[in-house]
């Protein structure tokens, strides 16, 4: 992994180092918590009565505490967030919005209680070589990253590859990976769709604002003749990212790996995005680099 560039291991994410596990979307957020309730409610586009069958609750005893007439137990607060399936971030502020404690913490990465998650992290990074894969938070900034990303991003700017590196701006920008993107309207597409479907799950700010400097990111010179027929091609099983490398152009369908059960912020907000070869070609020319690199590492 000594020849991967500076983003290959970014120490620990951009979590607050305080032991406190008040966050601080939760420390800035003063709506009641019946107003959060209706807006996750609505976001979920659930109607009063669909909710509260589905918590077993009365719909008038649900329209109280949308409405602040009613105060709703801690208990009642979880419950709700869990029907809805808000995320543990917005559990937590939902709770203060009740006047109780956060029940959630958010530590960093390199808190000791996290170090089996990390090792964990590292594992499934290490082990899915010789294949690119990373890890991400919920901004999509790379904490870590194993060492077949290197000849993926070699082409981009040195400027996008310190750190914090986030993974989607990287690959769209245009001193980034854009130009090298054989389908780049395509990718797009599907970086943005992506996107806009985490927006609507989290309601992240920040993400709609990354959301928003995207796609306003200009077309890449020759994007247009790149995007020939396969991108569209009926017998792929899933939207592959078709790149231009040294090694020449390589094709992967990615996925995605959570924690399960989280009950930590931290965690659940952490994702591995790894790639596997779409083709042949890819998969020899990603192990024919990994021996080079092996036999440079042992000279």
């Amino acid at each position: 992994m000594d020849s991967a560039p500076r983003l290959a291991i970014i120490a620990s994410m951009s979590t607050p180092t305080s032991s406190q596990p008040l966050s601080s979307d939760t420390a800035t957020d003063r709506r009641s918590v019946g107003e959060l309730l209706r807006e996750w409610r609505q976001r979920r586009r659930m109607s009063q009565l669909l909710l509260a069958a589905e918590a077993d609750i009365s719909t008038r005893h649900l329209s109280f505490v949308e409405s602040g007439r009613a105060m709703p137990s801690r208990e009642m607060v979880m419950h709700l967030a869990e029907r809805l399936d808000v995320p543990l971030r917005a559990r937590n502020t939902l709770l203060v919005a009740a006047g109780y404690a956060p029940l959630f913490r958010e530590r960093p990465l390199t808190d000791p209680q996290l170090a089996a998650a990390r090792e964990a992290v590292d594992l499934v990074l290490k082990g899915h070589e010789p294949y690119p894969a990373l890890a991400v938070d919920r901004h999509w900034t790379i904490v870590a990253a194993n060492g077949a990303l290197a000849p993926l991003v070699a082409n981009a700017s040195p400027a996008l590859l310190e750190a914090p590196v986030n993974a989607l701006r990287l690959s769209l920008h245009p001193d980034g990976l854009a130009s090298s993107i054989v389908n780049w309207h395509a990718w797009r597409t599907h970086v943005l769709a992506r996107l806009q479907r985490q927006v609507d799950v989290s309601a992240d700010q920040t993400l709609a604002a990354l959301r928003d400097e995207l796609a306003a990111y200009p077309t890449p010179p020759g994007a247009l003749a790149a995007d020939d027929h396969r991108t569209s091609d009926s017998t792929q099983i899933a939207i592959p990212l078709r790149l231009r490398t040294a090694l020449g152009v390589l094709s992967f369908y990615s996925t995605t790996t959570v924690f399960g059960t989280p009950v930590d912020v931290t965690l659940a907000e952490l994702a591995i995005e790894a790639f596997f070869p779409a083709d042949p070609q890819t998969s020899a020319a990603l192990r024919a680099y990994a021996e080079q690199q092996s036999s440079a590492a042992q000279r």
